[in-house]
């Protein structure tokens, strides 16, 4: 199969937020979808942009993603590049895109400079793991992703 990467348009914006949506339905979390195509614009091309996307086109249609964003590392005291979400179709997958969408951000990363290329995968995902690891990158086991969000965040946030 033939497929394209290119960066995000505007034009974009309403199949990225629907290929978000498939990505919460594969890893269990749709109650935590909470984007629209309006929010997700303002964040990727509004007045101050936090996140960039490129996607993959195969016979037309955008068949996959990946959103992501400059992060910072006080260790190497240099930018590095985050991957948040990447998504590829079922259909697709096997093809090859997922490699071509990593290799790409690995790319966009060394381009600019940056000291690292990281992301997260759940545990359950024994797939992306192994298919993580076939591409070089480590699994951090030593690590745990801390957040807070919603009330807590806003509770937090008074405190100070």
């Amino acid at each position: 199969m033939s497929f394209s990467i290119r960066p995000a348009a505007p034009a974009d914006v309403p199949d990225i937020v629907g290929l978000i949506r498939e990505l919460a339905e594969f890893e269990q979390l749709t109650h935590l979808v909470q984007t629209s195509p309006e929010r997700l614009h303002e964040h990727l091309f509004g007045t101050r942009p936090v996140v960039e996307a490129v996607v993959a086109e195969a016979g037309g249609a955008v068949v996959g993603f990946a959103l992501f964003f400059t992060n910072y590392s006080t260790f190497l005291s240099l930018p590095g590049l985050y991957l948040e979400d990447l998504y590829v179709q079922p259909a697709q997958r096997g093809s090859g895109l997922g490699q071509a969408l990593l290799r790409h951000l690995a790319q966009i990363a060394v381009q600019r400079g940056y000291g690292r290329f990281e992301w997260s995968v759940l545990d359950w995902n024994v797939n992306a793991i192994r298919f993580y690891e076939r591409m070089g990158a480590t699994v951090m086991p030593d690590w745990r992703i801390c957040r807070v969000t919603g009330e807590a965040l806003q509770a937090l946030g008074r405190k100070a």
